[in-house]
Formats: structure tokens, sequence, C-alpha cells
């Protein structure tokens, strides 16, 4: 005080309070990041390009993979995905760890979940892979995103095994990779967004929801017959969603033909190789750009895990 005035430092005059949400701050402190929809014109994804910690792996189970893996390739392949995302017009940045990575840290989908507000950070289910989740929040700090929460105690939680019906509804899936307390706590962040979070189970034997269920526009959505839960079938159907299922073809189980990631209203980035997968969802008015992943695939996980969303139109 001085003068009999109030410093502004304590509420006097000169005194700047901030009234902006978090969300309104969303592309001026914070950098320009956001989600609330699987289908609308992708804008901004983070990757991880593999590297050593793929080369001379012990038995591919114990890490998690169902074949060994050619690091060489792998490593193009990736490359040859990220000039897809840019050629689609989508920004993209890499992980960029300090230190050696475990070997599944590619699946940067699995590490992140996006919201209108920030990232809530994902806590894996596996002793493999946990601390990968280290790794995505220091980049994601450097890159300006909010962290909303990361999923505590033993909690455990993936990204991809959740998706946005639309704007106010978020479907999250429990089972090998998300357990309930994981579950909960998402819930409750997104609750406080006024966000309905629906929970449905996961088959015995699926990894993800992400694997069983994918959005391509608006009111189309693909599934899994015979693995994606009821209840997600139902809960698009009363939304206004038409769900098809995928051919049952090899190529849809062996080269993640489902794994794909919506560009932007019936425009999907999807492994190439696909013939059947690509026709079909071209006669359902689905535009297919292709990018090659069947060494990547080896590592049990296809486009759709490969990437971490982090801002949509």
């Amino acid at each position: 005080m001085s003068g009999g005035r109030l410093a502004a430092a304590y509420g006097g005059e000169g005194w700047s309070p901030r009234l902006a949400s978090l969300h309104q701050e969303i592309g001026t402190i914070w950098s320009d990041c956001g989600v609330a929809s699987e289908w609308s014109p992708l804008r901004a994804v983070l990757l991880h390009r593999p590297g050593d910690e793929l080369r001379d792996l012990p038995d591919p189970d114990e890490a998690q993979m169902l074949d060994r893996i050619e690091t060489d390739r792998a490593q193009e392949q990736h490359d040859a995905l990220a000039a897809a995302y840019r050629n689609s017009g989508v920004r993209v940045y890499h992980v960029e760890p300090a230190d050696a990575p475990p070997p599944n840290l590619m699946f940067v989908a699995d590490l992140l979940f996006a919201t209108p507000e920030g990232v809530i950070l994902a806590r894996p289910a596996s002793t493999v892979r946990a601390g990968e989740e280290r790794h995505v929040a220091a980049r994601l700090a450097a890159l300006g995103v909010p962290l909303l929460r990361m999923v505590r105690g033993r909690g455990t939680f993936e990204g991809a095994d959740a998706a946005w019906l639309d704007a106010e509804t978020v479907l999250l899936a429990t089972g090998l990779r998300t357990n309930s307390e994981g579950a909960q706590q998402v819930t409750g962040l997104l609750r406080e967004m006024g966000v309905e979070v629906i929970q449905v189970g996961l088959p015995y034997g699926a990894m993800h929801l992400m694997g069983t269920l994918r959005l391509a526009d608006r009111d189309l959505a693909i599934a899994h017959p015979g693995r994606v839960p009821f209840a997600a079938v139902e809960a698009l159907r009363e939304r206004g969603f038409t769900v098809l299922l995928a051919p049952a073809y090899p190529e849809e189980l062996k080269k993640g033909a489902l794994n794909f990631v919506t560009l932007g209203p019936r425009r999907v980035l999807m492994p190439a190789g696909c013939p059947v997968s690509q026709r079909f969802y071209e006669s359902v008015g689905i535009h297919c750009t292709t990018a090659p992943v069947d060494e990547l695939i080896k590592a049990a996980g296809g486009i759709g895990c490969l990437t971490g969303v982090l801002a949509r139109q």
C-alpha cells in the first residue's frame, strides 16, 4: 500500500483478473490443440519414430509383440506414415525422448486422450510399457499442450480405450488395458467438463476399444463383428449412427484394416495392402489414403495405435 492505494499485487488498481476459461485460452496461452470428435478434420498428431529400442529384442512375446521387427524397414514405413499425414495437411510432432525408450513407445495413441481443454495422460496397464507416459508428458509440456490429469493410484487407462461419439459424449471401455479405477478417474474429469461417459466392457482377448470400433463420420461407424461391445453399438445407433460391420477377412485381423485414422468426414488413412476392406470402405463413400505398415504391425498395433491425436477442427 502506498499513499492510501492498494498495490495491484494485492488486488488494487491495476489488478487484472483472469476471466477466460482454459478452453478459451487454447491457441493463445496454450498451443492450438483439442479434440471433441473422431471425424472432424485432423489438424495435429504426435508420433514416435521407432529406433534402437527395437533392435535385438528378446522373445517378441515378452515385449508384447507378435514377431521380430526389421528396424530399418519399420523406420521407413513410419517415415511414410508421417509423410502421409503431412500430405493431408496435418501437423506432425514427434515424442523425441531424452533417453532410451521402451520398445512400445511408438503406440502413442495408448498414452493420451485429447479433450477440448487438453490431454488426459494415460497410465499403461503392463509393466512392459510402464513409464512410457513420462516421455509423452515431457513432449506435450514442451509443445504447450495442457496436461489435465494423470491417472493415479492403481488405476490404469490407455487412450485407445476411449472415443468421442459427439461433443458431449465419450465411449469408454474397460478390459485388459483400462481398469475400473482408471475409468472412474477419467470419467470424473470428463463429467467436470459436462461430458457424458458411457462405459462398456471389452470381451476377453480384445486389446482396446480402438481395435473393435472406428468412426468415419458424424453418422457412420465401422465395427468388428463379434468383438465390438453390444452396448457401444446401441449407444451409436441411439445417436443416429449407421453401424456397419467390417468384412471378416484375414486382412482385418492380420493387417489392421479396421485400425484406421479418420482424416476428416469420410476420409481415412488406412493400411496399404487391404483391397477387400478398401473396396468396402469406398463402397460406402469413404475416401481412402493408404500407407504401408506391414512391418510395424508385427508389433501388435496399426495406424490408429501409432497415432496420438492432438487436434481436430
